[in-house]
């Protein structure tokens, strides 16, 4: 856990709604969130299935757009109003500040594990040499060293996931947004997964945000909060 204060915050949202149309009415799943991520910091974030983790943590990587309320992400010296970006905009800035893990690996079946990691240093610009070498090293990283010509159907569940967090770390970002990445796991392999991502993020000075409904995880974290009724809380540890 970290026990220094935060410095400054990388993200921040302010009265965020959000809802989607379900048959002849709206659902509205967020009623005015407020929250502030800090650098280097870590936070849990809990709640029932089905109250709106996963649609939270795609308007905080850009991913989505909300109905009214705020998302400002900082870029060095600069804060960002991401509500005044076009999409083009919205996806330079993502790929660079923002990583993302989520339960299924979405892996492409077609490319190897190398191949895999690799892409989204090519999208973003980089030359096919370095992004090998970047790819190569991450993957030595997750342990993966003996894996980096394997298909995703040629790995294990817990080694597609390892693929997928090195891939998530390919460009450098300042913010991972994790969804449950250990949900579809053993327990023995998700223990694994986790630490392994605890030690990345810290060696990497990553600032987490982690859906979770691992109780006892939530210890590990700087800070649980918990998603009820639209809303966001601190939860008291």
């Amino acid at each position: 856990m970290n026990n220094h204060a935060p410095s400054s915050s990388i993200l921040e949202v302010r009265n965020l709604v959000y809802s989607y149309p379900q048959e002849s009415r709206e659902i509205r799943v967020l009623r005015g969130v407020h929250f502030q991520l800090f650098a280097r910091e870590r936070v849990a974030l809990c709640g029932v299935s089905g109250v709106g983790k996963s649609t939270l943590l795609h308007l905080f990587g850009l991913l989505d757009v909300p109905q009214s309320g705020e998302i400002l992400l900082r870029d060095g010296n600069h804060a960002i109003k991401t509500q005044e970006l076009t999409d083009t905009q919205r996806t330079a800035l993502r790929s660079h500040l923002i990583g993302f893990v989520y339960q299924f690996h979405y892996l492409l079946s077609e490319f190897t594990a190398l191949e895999n990691v690799m892409i989204p240093l090519m999208v973003a610009g980089v030359s096919p040499e370095k992004a090998k070498e970047r790819a190569r090293l991450l993957l030595e990283r997750v342990n993966l060293e003996d894996r980096m010509t394997h298909r995703p159907s040629q790995l294990s569940g817990g080694q597609q996931q390892r693929v997928a967090i090195a891939r998530a770390l390919a460009n450098e970002p300042k913010i991972l947004l994790a969804d449950e990445p250990t949900g579809n796991l053993d327990e023995h392999t998700a223990q694994d997964i986790l630490s392994l991502f605890f030690t990345l993020s810290q060696e990497q000075g990553l600032s987490v945000v982690m859906a979770t409904h691992n109780i006892e995880l939530r210890r590990k974290f700087d800070r649980v909060v918990s998603l009820h009724e639209g809303l966001l809380t601190e939860v008291v540890l």
